[in-house]
């Protein structure tokens, strides 16, 4: 979050308001690395929609049963799913380019092949049936 401060634009009481929790909560959050809002240069706390939205996944996972720890591990397993899909579809697009490379590579090595046909009769000795046969 640190490095977005124009996508940072509620202050803590707005953000509790709108993830439906009090503003302690939200500064516990903090405190137990679970949430990292922005901070202006002179301290105050900036959230943005993406940690509002956090905030209520959080919020969900705690009245399911989850404690805070429990909690940072599955904030902690869905950026690795999160980051992984990205490598993953960064992957894709390489082996995409790689098959069209590839593709454009076999035929410019078909168009270079030469392009007389010989055929196969004309390759071969002629029996001497052929060769005796009435014309």
């Amino acid at each position: 979050m640190k490095g977005r401060p124009q996508t940072a634009v509620f202050v803590i009481s707005v953000a509790a308001e709108m993830a439906g929790m009090h503003p302690q909560t939200l500064r516990i959050y903090e405190r137990k690395g679970l949430i990292e809002p922005y901070r202006t240069p002179g301290g105050t706390r900036r959230y943005s929609s993406s940690d509002i939205d956090r905030l209520t996944l959080i919020q969900e996972l705690t009245n399911r049963g989850l404690n805070l720890e429990g909690v940072r591990q599955v904030l902690d397993l869905k950026n690795q799913v999160e980051s992984l899909r990205a490598e993953l579809d960064e992957l894709r697009a390489e082996i995409a380019l790689q098959r069209t490379e590839t593709a454009q590579q076999i035929s410019d090595v078909h168009k270079s092949y030469r392009r007389e046909i010989v055929l196969r009769a004309e390759m071969a000795p002629q029996s001497k049936a052929v060769r005796n046969r009435p014309t």
